[in-house]
Order: structure tokens, then sequence, then C-alpha cells
């Protein structure tokens, strides 16, 4: 990055002296025509630092740097002293080909001032000055661009990483969320085995018993069957039992979770926590829950620290389009709210249904989940 930045100004500063030594002499020749040697001059001149440009290995850039150097010096003695002007350009650049310090290109420009001519000592100070003000500037823009290289290219390996680590672990989610999954069939399976098949089995066992003994013995096979009904109804409670420790518990699920926290709030005495709701509630799925009451919970442990509020309510309805959860308090609220990581993990969540967060400071605090809802 810093090469190339460099070669970019070399080469405009060579073109903007080239240019002027060209229109100098040009107005110069008025009354003549421009030597063909001179032009010849010009003609190599460029050549040879198309050349460098070309080049990508530093040997042979060095190379030709020095040629060029060389041909600046031969036309300046030989026909116009004005392509002095290219040689501190020619100099700085063998020094920062050759990796020296900038400092030193300085003093190297001053030694041709012994061979200049006295009409031309300001002109070549001029231009030993702008290109030594010029090359400073682009290093230390280059270096800061090399530093903002790296340092985007060390979040891009950061954001790699990060990228493969979300990955590995949304894959060590998926397989945890399938080995549960599939513990708890084979609970169940086990479970209905071990009291449902064993009631049902017994319950076959004393039936065909009493099919058998009917015509022999009426009351022992009349024995046989209660023992199998009583066996029966046993399994079915078994089944009750079971169906019942699978299905998760009414506080648990939805509004009802929601009235437990707000009871929870203010049975600690310092808020008073209401909780109201409209719309067809029915119709807010589990996931969606899982965000109002975590968002809810988000916004209420917030109200507890920094707002100084005494009353805290929580208001869910179900509008026509969206799902609009509010957890408002009578706080001291923020004029400025700035978003710490409470407020960008409510955002993430809502995000994750395609909804979002508003949180407004100015009447205490007032976050508001919108959660997309389509009524059909």
């Amino acid at each position: 990055m810093k090469s190339v930045a460099m070669e970019y100004w070399t080469i405009g500063n060579k073109a903007t002296v080239l240019g002027y030594i060209i229109t100098a002499s040009f107005l110069a020749n008025l009354a003549s025509e421009l030597s063909p040697w001179l032009i010849l001059c010009y003609l190599l001149y460029l050549a040879v630092n198309i050349t460098i440009s070309i080049m990508k290995k530093p040997k042979p850039k060095l190379f030709f740097a020095g040629v060029s150097a060389l041909l600046v010096i031969a036309c300046a003695v030989s026909l116009e002293p004005l392509f002095l002007l290219l040689l501190p350009i020619s100099i700085y650049e063998l020094i920062f080909l050759s990796g020296k310090s900038s400092l030193l290109a300085l003093l190297v420009m001053l030694l041709p001032l012994l061979l200049a001519p006295l009409e031309l000592i300001p002109q070549y100070l001029l231009s030993a000055f702008l290109s030594f003000l010029l090359y400073s500037c682009s290093s230390v823009l280059s270096e800061r661009l090399g530093r903002l290289e790296e340092e985007r290219e060390r979040m891009r390996a950061d954001l790699q990483k990060l990228a493969r680590t979300l990955s590995e672990n949304t894959e060590y989610i998926r397989q945890s969320e399938y080995t549960i999954k599939l513990e708890e069939r084979s609970r169940l399976s086990q479970q209905i085995h071990d009291d449902v098949g064993h009631a049902v089995a017994g319950a076959l066992i004393q039936m065909e018993a009493a099919r058998m003994l009917l015509s022999m013995d009426r009351e022992k096979a009349a024995e046989l069957l209660g023992n199998a009904i009583a066996i029966s109804k046993e399994g079915m409670e078994r089944i009750r039992i079971t169906l019942k420790e699978v299905k998760p518990k009414p506080e648990e699920m939805g509004i009802n979770r929601l009235r437990l926290f707000v009871d929870e709030l203010s049975a600690k005495g310092t808020v008073t926590a209401t909780l109201t709701f409209g719309g067809d509630i029915d119709v807010i799925t589990p996931f969606q829950w899982q965000i109002i009451q975590q968002n809810a919970t988000e916004a209420a442990t917030n109200a507890l620290k920094y707002s100084k509020a005494t009353a805290i309510n929580l208001e869910v309805r179900v509008l026509n389009k969206f799902i609009q959860a509010i957890v408002s308090d009578n706080g001291v609220g923020a004029e400025k709210v700035v978003k710490g990581l409470g407020i960008l993990g409510m955002e993430e969540r809502a995000a994750s249904a395609n909804g979002t967060v508003i949180v407004d400071g100015t009447r205490g605090f007032r976050v508001t989940t919108l959660i997309p809802y389509m009524n059909e």
C-alpha cells in the first residue's frame, strides 16, 4: 500500500515538473525550432520512467531510477539546464527505493547546487524543497494508509473468526437441541413402556384368562375382568400423570408468565407493578412470548437500577399488524438515551422476529417492542 501510493505521488510530481520544463523550453525558443536532441531527451525520460512504473521487482526499479537520474544530469549538462529540476525527484526516488532516510535525500539534493547555474539555483531550491515536502507528506499518509489496511485486515480476520465461532456455536446448539429431543423421546418411550405397556399387557392377560374361564367358572372370570378393569384404570391414570408432567405449567406460558413476573416485582416492595393487555393474545407464538418476556425483564431491571421509579407498567396489545409490548415507568428518564448492552440485546432479540425496539426517556423510561403480526 505504501509503495503504491508513493509511486503515484512520484509519477504526478515528475509529470508536473516535466511539463514545466517543456513549457519553459518552448517559450524560450519561440523564435527557433526546438532541438531534436532535446525532444529525444524528453522521450527518453518518459520511456525510462514509464519502465520504472511498469517494473514490479525492487531491483529493476532501482536500476532504472538510477538510469533516469543519470539521464537527467546528462541532459542538463549538454542540452537544457532546466532538467536539473527533475534531479531532486530522481534522488528522492533512489533513496526511497533503497530504503534510506528521507532526511538523507534532502542532504543529497543540495549537492547538485554546485553544478547548477546561478540563475537556476532559486528554482532548484524550490523544486528540492517542494519535492521533500511532498514526499514527506505522502510518506506519512502512506504509513497511515498502511496502518489502516493492517487494521482492516485484522478486523476482517477477527470477523471471520467470529463467524466461524458463531457457526460452530449454532451447530452446537442445533446438535444440543436434537440430542435433547432424542433424550426426551427416549425418556417418554421408556416411561410409556414401563407404566402404560405393563398395565395394558397385564389387562390383556387378565381378559384372556377371563375369556377362557367364562364357560367354566363365571365367578372367576368376573373376578379376572374386574382385575383387568382396575389395571386399565391404573394405566389410564399413569397416562394422565405422564402427560401432565410433560405439559408446561400454565404459569410458565404467555400472559400468565408476565403476571407472575409483575407479582414478583410488586412483592419486592420497591415499586408498584401492573399488567394490562388487549387484543387476541392467543395468536402470539411461544417464540414471540419469549422475546416479550425477556425484553420486559431487561427493561424492568434497567428501571429498577437507573430510573428511580416507584411504578412500572407492562402492556401487551395485539394490533392489526403488530404485537406491541410496552414497559414504562415514572422515573427520572433521560434526555439522551445511551444504548448499552441491555438495549442492544433487546434490539437483537426483536430483530430475530423482524421486530424493533423504541426507547424513549423524556417522561420516565418507555421501552416499546414491536413485532410484526399480520391478522388473517
